[in-house]
């Protein structure tokens, strides 16, 4: 059986937010076992898996980043969106829009450590919108 919905995340701030909970308001009763799809409708945002525990992470990430794909470089030609936008997409495509988790007895198998992530790279972003696929 494959289930499908779409949502909309809460609106959040520039950087790198955990928002496993969030995602698993939005979803119907998970099968026994089978997989979850995520997919992200943006072009300057992200969806990754990573430490679910310390919020230092979330910060590091960022500046990681910022130190990866800079804002106002000379050769960026994309510019009209201002100056966090060409940077957004770079950064997005680097870390990819979609995940697959495994569900295990009803629930998602992620590890310990382990939490969902948007990547958020604009300073400026409405509500994200996802589309959860449930495979199982």
């Amino acid at each position: 059986m494959i289930q499908q919905t779409e949502f909309t995340l809460r609106p959040r701030s520039y950087g790198f937010h955990l928002i496993t909970d969030e995602v698993l308001t939005h979803l119907p009763e998970l099968p026994e076992i089978g997989l979850l799809h995520l997919f992200i409708l943006h072009t300057s945002a992200a969806l990754s898996i990573n430490e679910n525990v310390d919020p230092d992470v979330g910060g590091d990430l960022k500046r990681v980043f910022d130190r990866l794909v800079r804002e106002r470089e000379p050769f960026y030609t994309h510019t009209c969106e201002g100056d966090d936008d060409m940077p957004a997409h770079a950064k997005s495509t680097l870390v990819g829009v979609s995940l697959t988790i495994p569900i295990v007895r009803g629930r998602l198998r992620l590890g310990m450590w382990q939490g969902i992530y948007l990547c958020e790279f604009r300073r400026h972003a409405s509500g994200r919108r996802l589309v959860a696929t449930i495979i199982g």
